[in-house]
């Protein structure tokens, strides 16, 4: 097919982002299209080849795809900015596109971070002698890799490894651990099962099968987080941190669905809790320079949020569905703090420094 012969190469791309295929083991670029009335949509991203035709946007490198994922995501949001078309239809565009990246960008660091986490809670663990693994004659040649996994991973109870057949020919299988320690033989693999094997580097970790609902195994995970992100306020790194943050004006700290939250009523200073989202602000655009009024001491933060309709809605604090009414607060102590934003990748970082148990 030569670009230009579908009505897709002229359609209006918003955004960008790299989506990791497990199944080839690259990074396919996907693109936000605009959809005239209707909400813009994510799909595969194609360019031109320099003889004129057709091929998708693939980087075998992450680094090499984010990179051009931000550079592409500027030039896209500077024309954006430079249309001329009705005020508010661009404003709704605009808050459509972050709204888009955000969700991304929160997916990344979220799994990021329960990642390095589940790496962190093995850190100890035996790594397996390759001689002693255990596996059936048409797994054999995958040994080395599989052993290579495990001494990362030495949790993992699924694996994707690769299967040359020739210089140019391969594809990816699948291999499962059973419960008397035995490795299956491969099984070639699909899409699905690719994305399973990559689940379970974050659910094998924690003791969870990457068969169970994958929404359902984050938010256990995220439960066990919490006590974890508690012991960050030992660190000396992250009291400086924080003491920097509140000298100049900071009492909340936001990143990967943690708050550090300073408490001055009772004296209590800073203290750790977790973010999450109402169905109204599911999937809307943060507001970073807005506010959350706190009127009582519940434990979940619900940060300000644009709604599509441009709507600023004020972020609040609540407990949980089974926590009880959260403990009121005098109305002489309600209070509208701002918010900062920290890098994602500062949390894994501070997750990383910590002391093993």
């Amino acid at each position: 097919m030569k670009w230009g012969d579908n009505a897709r190469d002229f359609d209006t791309a918003l955004a960008v982002w790299p989506h990791y295929r497990p199944l080839f083991d690259n990074w396919l670029m996907q693109e936000l299209v605009e959809q005239g009335d209707k909400a813009p949509i994510w799909r595969d991203r194609r360019v031109p080849t320099e003889n004129g035709r057709v091929r998708g946007d693939i980087y075998s490198d992450r680094e090499a795809a984010l990179s051009a994922a931000a550079s592409l995501n500027q030039t896209l949001h500077d024309a954006l900015a430079a249309r001329e078309m009705d005020a508010a239809r661009k404003r709704s565009l605009q808050l459509k596109v972050a709204k888009n990246l955000q969700s991304k960008e929160r997916l990344r660091d979220e799994e990021e971070l329960m990642l390095a986490e589940a790496r962190r809670r093995h850190a100890n663990d035996p790594r397996p002698d390759p001689s002693a693994i255990v596996l059936p004659a048409e797994s054999v040649p995958f040994r080395q890799e599989l052993s290579e996994q495990l001494s990362d991973m030495p949790y993992l109870r699924v694996v994707i490894v690769t299967v040359r057949e020739t210089n140019r020919s391969w594809h990816r299988s699948i291999l499962y651990l059973s419960h008397d320690n035995k490795w299956s033989k491969p099984y070639i693999a699909g899409e699905r099962s690719a994305a399973k094997a990559m689940r379970a580097r974050i659910a094998n970790g924690f003791g969870y099968s990457a068969d169970d609902h994958w929404g359902k195994t984050k938010a256990k995970i995220r439960q066990i987080l919490l006590p974890r992100a508690n012991q960050l306020l030992q660190l000396a790194s992250v009291q400086r941190m924080l003491a920097e943050a509140l000298a100049n004006g900071h009492k909340v700290l936001v990143s990967n669905g943690i708050v550090f939250w300073y408490e001055e009523d009772g004296g209590i200073g800073w203290q750790i809790k977790q973010t999450t989202s109402t169905k109204e602000s599911e999937g809307s655009t943060l507001w970073k320079e807005g506010t959350i009024r706190s009127i009582n001491h519940g434990r979940l933060v619900i940060l300000p949020y644009i709604k599509e309709s441009g709507e600023q809605v004020r972020g609040h604090t609540r407990n949980g569905p089974n926590d009880g009414r959260a403990k009121p607060r005098h109305p002489d102590h309600y209070v509208d703090i701002p918010f900062a934003q920290l890098d994602g990748d500062l949390m894994i970082g501070l997750f990383g420094e910590l002391p093993y148990e």
